[in-house]
Order: C-alpha cells, then structure tokens, then sequence
C-alpha cells in the first residue's frame, strides 16, 4: 500500500485537528520516504533500540506516539544521529500521534478506561471520567496496578472511591485537576505525579502509574486496526524486558 494511503489512514483514525497548538510540527509524517507499505512498526517512542527492531522486521514504516524530535535543535547528538542512520539506511518512514491520539474515539485514553474496566464513561477535555465499584485508595491502586502490568504509587487514603479519571501519560496538570475537582472526581490515575501536586490536591486519591504503562496499551490498541488493512504486516515493539521499573507501593 502506498504510504499516502496510510497517512489518509491514520488521520482518520487520530485526526490531527485534535492536537494541542505545542504538537504542531510534531505530528504526523515526521520522515516520508515516500515507499510502498508492506509491514508496519508500531510503539512507544521512536528511540534507536525500536528502530533497530523495526530493522530487523524490515518495516516500511514505524508508527509512534512521542516524535523522534521534539524540542527545536542546533546541534544533533550522537544518539540522534544514530537513530536518524537506521530509519534512512534501513528506508523506514516516521509517522507520530500524539496529543490527537490520546483525544481521538478509541485512542490512547479510551484504551486506557477500558483496560482499567471503568463504566459510563465520560470526555473531559484530553482524558476520561467513569465509575468502578467502590473501594480504598490501596485496592484501586492494587487494579491498576495489575491491569497495567507495573508498579505504581499513589497518595491520598479514600475508603469510598466510586469516580475515576484517567488520562494516559503526564498528566498530574492543575488544568486537568481542577476538571477533576469540578466533575467530583474520588481517584486520578495519571504519570509524573509532582510534590506541588500532591500538597494542592491532597483531597485526591492520584495515582501514578508511569507514563510507558499508561499510554502503551493504546498503541498496542492500534495494531490491531492496522492489521485489517488488506496486505499488510503489523508488529508492536515494546520496552526491552530487562527494563525494570522500581516498585514505589
């Protein structure tokens, strides 16, 4: 399939007009080698450890939810380089979803609830709202921590929890806590959580349970609507396995 097509694809499926203003330039076809598509890429971050992978697959095209680049450079490091040398060497075309991705209909975030079995699900700006059963901090974080596969910590001692918010990546942010607040939230389930969050929002059950884990499973999500596409070869690539994160609980 010709790369173009893809792209019409993906736009459909993450429409980049979702995006916050800061992911201009960042999204979509970050290397367009112009190459026909036979097997797709898909993970995380677009580091030299997953383009090597997508090497060793012979991917056409690598799928990404962080972009190569993101901040403005003068100067390209050796990593950089390296990373740029094996998506050119190998013809691997780059194509990142980001903000768009986490905000579009079975995107990153609506993965994120249904992994979390969360109930009459709601939109809040980037992330979403639901119900479970109620229960105490330690047993919400002990689910989430067994529905994501990773250690987490949390804060906040609640014995009623029957409101969750989730948003997949950093998004401890007191524009998205204040939403929390106003929609009655009991726990919210995020990464990055800070000190400056923890003493503004102590009245919050927060659960942090790192970035990786909360936005992975959304784009293992997405090779599965890729591999309807007539034609083509769809591989996830995941973090190393001997990267281990420290367990906090």
């Amino acid at each position: 399939m010709e790369l173009v097509n893809i792209v019409k694809i993906l736009e459909e499926i993450a429409p980049p007009e979702l995006a916050d203003d800061f992911d201009e330039g960042r999204i979509g076809l970050i290397l367009g080698l112009e190459n026909n598509v036979e097997r797709i890429a898909v993970a995380l971050d677009a580091n030299s450890y997953v383009l090597k992978k997508a090497a060793k697959m012979r991917a056409d095209l690598l799928i990404t939810h962080h972009t190569l680049i993101f901040h403005p450079i003068n100067k390209i490091s050796k990593t950089l380089a390296e990373s740029l040398r094996i998506a050119l060497e190998n013809g691997i075309s780059l194509y990142s979803m980001h903000t768009n991705y986490d905000r579009a209909e079975g995107g990153i975030n609506d993965v994120l609830v249904a992994r979390l079995g969360l109930r009459n699900i709601e939109t809040a700006e980037i992330g979403r709202i639901g119900e479970i059963e109620p229960c105490s901090s330690a047993e919400l974080a002990a689910r989430v921590s067994e529905c994501l596969q990773t250690p987490v910590m949390y804060a906040g001692e609640q014995e009623d929890i029957r409101r969750v918010m989730v948003i997949g990546g950093s998004g401890f942010r007191s524009e998205f806590l204040e939403i929390a607040r106003e929609n009655k939230i009991d726990a919210f389930v995020s990464s990055e959580l800070k000190h400056e969050v923890l003493r503004a929002y102590g009245d919050l059950c927060l659960i942090d349970a790192t970035h990786y884990a909360t936005e992975n499973p959304g784009m293992e999500a997405l090779c599965s609507r890729l591999r309807e596409l007539p034609g083509i070869e769809v591989e996830f690539i995941g973090q190393p396995s001997g990267l281990k994160a420290i367990d906090r609980t």
